[in-house]
Order: C-alpha cells, then structure tokens, then sequence
C-alpha cells in the first residue's frame, strides 16, 4: 500500500528507523503499517506515476572510434 506521513507527523520504518518520506512511499501491508494508518500517523495516497517519476533513460556509451569493441576469442579456439 501506498502511504504519505499525516502533515506534521513523522513516522520511521520500524528496524531501520529511517523516517518514511514526505512524498510518500510503498510500504507492506503489515500490522505496524495498519496501526500507524489506524492512528492517523499515515495516509493513504496514490502513487506517483511511474513514467512521470522515472527518468529518462540515458543512452549507453558509445566508442570514440564509432566501431563494435573487440571481443577476446578464448584461448582454446588457437589450438
């Protein structure tokens, strides 16, 4: 389930103690979790969309030569 802090609040992952953040974050739909909703320490939200939040892709890089990258053949194929 997706949930963000209630304004004001703040609530830390139970084990790591790493405070969940503002924007919100997919968190398993434990007993902890339930209770921290229950109480109205979290809300429930909506995820951000997926193609929004990602960023775009960067391309790989690409030889200076413009050519493929020779590729060791193994040593057995010289016998």
């Amino acid at each position: 389930m997706f949930v963000k802090p209630t304004p004001g609040r703040a609530v830390r992952w139970p084990g790591t103690m790493r405070l969940l953040k503002a924007q919100g974050e997919t968190v398993p739909e434990t007993g902890f979790w339930l209770l921290c909703l229950h109480n109205g320490d979290v809300v429930k939200a909506a995820p951000p969309d997926a193609s929004a939040a990602s960023p775009s892709p960067t391309p790989s890089p690409i030889p200076a030569s413009g050519g493929a990258a020779a590729t060791p053949e193994p040593a057995e194929a010289h016998a």
